[in-house]
């Protein structure tokens, strides 16, 4: 199996695909190609989530503000999954939770402030002068994609093609600040229902549902679903990443909040 994800919208995957097809019998799977264009960091968040529910698979993950500089193109092993994409830290967190999944390691909190697990390698994958300058991810990233479904996950220190990389660029996640009455933290994404995804661990609401919060200033139910409340009001939440979320029942979130990617965010009760 190979996952594409991307920020390209149509057509551009479709050639992505065709390359693989060329030089790869693999099962071919969309993630998403309408992630927030050249948005690393929800790139990187979505990845985290969605790729430990695959079996063990190739990943070609592609958003790449730096495509046609000199940023590496890099293939991330972790465990008997493989991550294909720029070294721009758009695969750490994904790989990183694959690694933990499969030893059944606990969260160890923010990837900036942790080494890697023993099961994760960086590979260079090393490129001739590819056709474009543009598209990299039908020159570079699909065969590269290709090639490792072939070859296999665990044997690309075996080859010439791919080279070791003892420094790849990092991607960490803003950590909140907690204390007894008040939390600080920001909103990580907004998915496409207008859920406002924070930073902010849902473990603060545990003892608080039924109840109200208030966020940023305003008083907010706490609610385990969005049907608790009446439509287009306003509700706090945990979504099914585990972190505090900002909704409004059949509406939109961030518009009912003001709030948008990276927005600062308090909760005092």
């Amino acid at each position: 199996m190979i996952t594409l994800s991307s920020d390209f919208g149509t057509p551009y995957p479709a050639s992505m695909k065709g390359v693989i097809l060329q030089h790869a019998d693999a099962r071919l799977v969309d993630v998403a190609h309408d992630f927030p264009r050249q948005d690393v960091h929800a790139a990187a968040f979505w990845l985290r989530e969605v790729l430990p529910h695959f079996p063990p698979a190739v990943h070609l993950a592609v958003v790449d503000p730096g495509v046609g500089t000199d940023r590496k193109a890099v293939v991330v092993r972790a465990g008997e999954h493989a991550i294909v994409a720029p070294d721009n830290g758009v695969a750490m967190p994904a790989a990183r939770a694959l690694a933990d999944a499969a030893t059944g390691a606990a969260d160890a909190g923010d990837e900036g402030d942790r080494e890697d697990p023993p099961d994760v390698e960086v590979f260079e994958i090393r490129v001739e002068d590819p056709a474009s300058s543009t598209f990299h991810g039908r020159d570079v990233f699909a065969p590269a994609a290709a090639d490792v479904h072939e070859r296999g996950v665990r044997v690309l220190h075996e080859h010439d093609r791919y080279a070791p990389v003892s420094d790849p660029v990092e991607l960490s996640f803003p950590e909140p600040s907690l204390a007894s009455d008040v939390a600080r933290g920001k909103v990580l994404v907004v998915d496409g229902f207008g859920n406002a995804v924070t930073n902010l661990p849902g473990n603060l609401l545990a003892d608080r549902f039924g109840e109200y919060v208030e966020v940023n200033g305003d008083r907010v139910p706490v609610e385990h679903t969005y049907a608790a409340v009446n439509p287009d009001e306003r509700l706090v939440t945990v979504g099914s990443h585990g972190n505090v979320e900002l909704a409004a029942n059949r509406g939109r979130g961030d518009e009912a909040f003001g709030v948008t990617s990276r927005s600062q965010v308090e909760l005092t009760w």
